[in-house]
């Protein structure tokens, strides 16, 4: 299981940074990333890399593979939770971590604050917990190198999630204030409310039935779906207001499956609002709703931020790939724990192969 445990952060050097970078840059083109190439990357003299290289070993963020012929180092999850920490205490985004609050099968989700105390959410993405051990054959967008693949596809989910938010915010949409992001972790505003599927009993269900409706016919008027519309991803105030949180799922309208999308998060709502607060309200038409002039293109401009088409058709075979094996059986959904074998078992598992 990987929990995010800096305490080791602190008594790391500028070196020992510098050459857990080097196995990360190494990464991209390698699942055991050679000494010599991570000597070469980081540039350190003397004896230097190979201490750090020492210093992450021990402190867990670096791994070795035994059935691998040659020496060399694979960057752990851990490994990757430090970089992003320390991106983001550089920045001043992050200078303390507080508890965790969340965690889903694709995510964990803790309090920080900065040097002044303002309390954050930090959100890392974990793309591939989903009984990690039945998700390791060779898939397209697995490209050969499992673990370095998963940070791939999690730093892309944190991406897009950045990317939706930031823009979404400045359109006015009720969502948590992006603040920064790095890798797989993306920080935003801490937001003080209650998720839906936590609140018994609703003043006014007609009221906050619409107001979830009228977002959601919004985002299809402004180009976008969101793609997990449900009772886990919507937090409302006291005073009734509702926020919505949670977008790596979200497509856009020009979508080939765009209606089935829009009709599979408009009966989340539907269905929960009927059994949870026995209440019915009217149901928008997708065609309807598309056939009408646009507010904004905002999938046109999310994609002219840098996160393009390709990057998110690679995280859509993963989703899909999941949902076909979940649907065979495949693979067990453990909500709320981790399934990604920790690091001796991949060690040991290397041995086996």
């Amino acid at each position: 299981m990987v929990n995010l445990n800096i305490k080791s952060m602190r008594y790391l050097s500028a070196e020992d940074f510098r050459t857990l970078t080097a196995v990360e840059m190494g990464s991209r083109n390698h699942e055991v990333v050679p000494t010599t190439m991570i000597n070469q990357i980081a540039k350190l003299r003397g004896g230097t890399c190979a201490k750090s290289l020492s210093v992450l070993y021990m402190t867990k963020l670096i791994a070795k593979m035994p059935h691998i012929s040659y020496d060399g180092y694979r960057l752990t999850s851990a490994g990757y939770d430090y970089l992003a920490m320390k991106a983001l205490s550089k920045r001043a985004s992050v200078y303390s971590v507080g508890n965790q609050i969340g965690v889903g099968k694709e995510s964990d989700v803790y309090v920080v604050s900065d040097q002044k105390g303002k309390q954050y959410i930090l959100k890392i993405h974990r793309l591939g917990r989903t009984s990690f051990r039945s998700v390791k054959n060779n898939r397209d967008y697995l490209r050969n190198r499992k673990t370095s693949s998963w940070q791939y596809l999690s730093r892309l989910a944190a991406t897009k999630e950045y990317t939706f938010m930031k823009i979404l915010y400045e359109h006015g949409f009720p969502i948590p204030k992006p603040i920064d992001h790095s890798r797989h972790c993306v920080i935003m505003e801490f937001i003080d409310a209650f998720p839906l599927r936590a609140i018994e009993e609703v003043r006014d269900p007609a009221d906050l039935y619409q107001k979830l409706i009228d977002i959601l016919v919004r985002f299809a008027r402004n180009g976008l779906i969101h793609g997990d519309y449900n009772e886990f991803n919507i937090i409302v105030h006291e005073d009734g207001t509702p926020v919505i949180i949670d977008f790596p799922q979200m497509v856009s309208t020009n979508h080939p499956d765009a209606k089935w999308y829009f009709e599979r998060d408009l009966n989340c709502i539907v269905d929960y609002f009927k059994k949870h607060y026995l209440y019915e309200g009217p149901i928008p038409n997708f065609d309807e709703i598309v056939s009408m002039e646009k507010e904004n293109s905002l999938d046109v401009l999310v994609e002219a931020t840098g996160f393009n088409k390709k990057q998110a058709k690679e995280l859509e075979r993963y989703r899909k790939d999941i949902e076909e094996r979940k649907s065979k059986g495949e693979l067990e959904e453990n909500e709320g724990r981790e399934d990604e074998s920790s690091e001796e078992e991949q060690e040991e598992e290397g041995e086996e192969e």
